[in-house]
């Protein structure tokens, strides 16, 4: 380690001692003025701890910057399809609540954004991907109310008159378990339909790296066991996902989509063809039968 830094410092120095003012304050904001003089200004990289927090800080700014994007597949999927299939509702509906708890603990906390900050841009993607399920679903005015029931909540946990800490706290352990719960709608969504149907393979994938990543973060940032659990649970309900994803993935088409193609129209031609009591109708002889005839007899 010693030679290669001895390697490395006069290559890099004459260009970490002469960075401009707002990158030498963004990377001291971001390690602390200790951590930034060790591996920035004197390239100790042989210094552990500052290392550690180098990397957990630079996996925190990639999965918040990843977690922008990160259901924009999932929109496009649905945008594109029309369609809700294979797409659970109440998934969605624990996440996004289980999300803006977890948001409004970590920011009255004061905990670093680099720490939860895909948690905000997560939600707001979904709230966007429940409206388009309500939608597609048959349901779209229950989309005004998702969005306001989500607003009232929100105001109500940032306000300490109306929710203190002590009482956040206790939320912040049901938002774990109501996180590791929104997984498991999808999941069985999935596995009674025999596929995926809509579900973004991206977003999966996705999940599961960050929620991996998170724990790491969380133990080297956050000394708080309750968003550890949550990381924990989360990621091994996200392996479970992506382990259906990989079983279904030569299954694109659901059980449900596969009997509506095979039988378009249901039982509309069933209908037609036969009446109420089973009996053929535009039958020739059924309608000489019922129908008394007009020619006179002789």
């Amino acid at each position: 380690m010693d030679v290669l830094e001895s390697n490395l410092r006069p290559l890099l120095q004459p260009i970490t001692r002469n960075l401009p003012g707002p990158l030498r304050e963004a990377g001291t904001q971001l390690l602390g003025a200790t951590c930034y003089t060790s591996l920035v200004h004197d390239i100790n990289i042989s210094d552990v701890e500052c290392l550690k927090l180098a990397i957990s800080k630079a996996l925190g700014v990639g999965i918040i910057a990843a977690s922008s994007v990160v259901k924009i597949p999932q929109l496009l999927k649905l945008l594109n399809s029309q369609s809700a299939e294979g797409v659970s509702f109440l998934s969605y509906l624990l996440e996004t609540a289980s999300y803006l708890i977890t948001l409004v603990y970590n920011v009255r906390n004061g905990f670093p954004f680099s720490t939860y900050g895909e948690v905000g841009l997560i939600a707001i993607q979904n709230v966007a991907i429940s409206v388009l399920v309500l939608q597609y679903s048959g349901k779209g005015p229950a989309a005004a109310m998702f969005i306001a029931g989500l607003a009232g909540a929100a105001y109500s946990l940032y306000n300490d008159n109306v929710t203190p800490m002590s009482t956040l706290q206790y939320l912040q352990a049901g938002a774990g378990v109501l996180g590791v719960a929104s997984k498991l709608p999808q999941i069985i969504t999935i596995f009674q339909e025999g596929g995926t149907g809509q579900l973004s393979a991206f977003a999966v994938f996705n999940y599961l790296a960050g929620s991996l990543t998170r724990i790491f973060t969380t133990l080297q940032e956050v000394d708080d066991k309750l968003i550890l659990y949550g990381f924990i649970a989360g990621f091994t309900l996200n392996a479970v996902l992506a382990a259906q994803m990989i079983y279904y993935w030569n299954s694109p088409t659901s059980n449900k989509t596969s009997q509506a193609k095979s039988n378009p129209r249901g039982t509309k031609e069933v209908k037609q063809a036969v009446g109420m009591n089973g009996i053929q109708k535009g039958s020739g002889n059924d309608k000489s039968k019922r129908i008394p005839s007009t020619r006179r007899r002789g």
